[in-house]
């Protein structure tokens, strides 16, 4: 594919149960270091909790979609890229296709060049139903001729005053309920395993947890995103 300009407007789609606010230090970041215009797309914890179905994933991705649009009338190279975190970064994948869901049809490829995305939980023993159907139409970077695929992933050590007490009582159980083993590494919540997509440009960041339920120093904190920005930009 060519190459992406690093300039270009972002559209960030968080996390489960996280809402926008948690976003605003990386916009922030990447408005003022990189000069892009960012938005962050709104969500509630009722819209998270919707997307246990179809419709609720809908929800959201007509909004990527609106906001998508919008980016791009104002983008330099028409282009938009993409950020995901946790399962935003899993719907995106599906906001990237060209079959129809629940009645729509996407097809964000031919806007969106770029998808990074941070502990999303893609390869999984136990997928969620709408996971697992991504990975069915969509395995890997499925529009790599069109899009540049980075992934980034964290290693959480259970021991370090990072992790909080929370992720040193239920990584286990996380871990194993993706992907049926418990001793794996992860960041609190998603293995390494799991967060890095298959065939994708990817990191694996030291000390770095899921989210604040999970430790101190996650992958939108500032120190953070200094590390994995340069590789998701292709400059490291």
């Amino acid at each position: 594919m060519q190459s992406v300009d690093p300039n270009q407007p972002v559209l960030i789609l968080g996390g489960f149960l996280i809402t926008d606010e948690a976003y605003t230090s990386l916009a922030s970041w990447i408005q003022n270091n990189q000069g892009s215009i960012v938005r962050v797309v709104p969500t509630s914890k009722f819209d998270w909790l919707l997307t246990s179905w179809a419709f609720g994933w809908s929800r959201l991705l007509d909004r990527v979609d609106s906001i998508v649009q919008e980016l791009q009338s104002i983008s330099n190279t028409g282009k938009v890229t993409l950020i995901g975190h946790s399962s935003g970064g899993v719907m995106l994948r599906l906001y990237l296709g060209d079959q129809p869901f629940s009645g729509r049809i996407y097809s964000g490829y031919k806007s969106c060049n770029r998808l990074i995305t941070l502990g999303s939980p893609h390869q999984a023993v136990r997928a969620t139903p709408l996971r697992a159907h991504v990975n069915t139409l969509y395995p890997a970077c499925f529009y790599a001729d069109h899009v540049d695929y980075f992934s980034t992933a964290g290693r959480l050590s259970l021991d370090s005053s990072n992790a909080s007490h929370f992720a040193k009582y239920t990584a286990a159980n996380f871990y194993r309920s993706i992907s049926d083993d418990p001793l794996l590494q992860g960041d609190g919540l998603v293995p390494v395993s799991s967060a890095l997509l298959a065939q994708s440009r990817d990191l694996v960041l030291n000390d770095t947890a899921h989210g604040g339920l999970f430790g101190t120093t996650w992958y939108g904190s500032i120190e953070r995103i200094e590390q994995w920005w340069p590789y998701a930009m292709g400059f490291a």
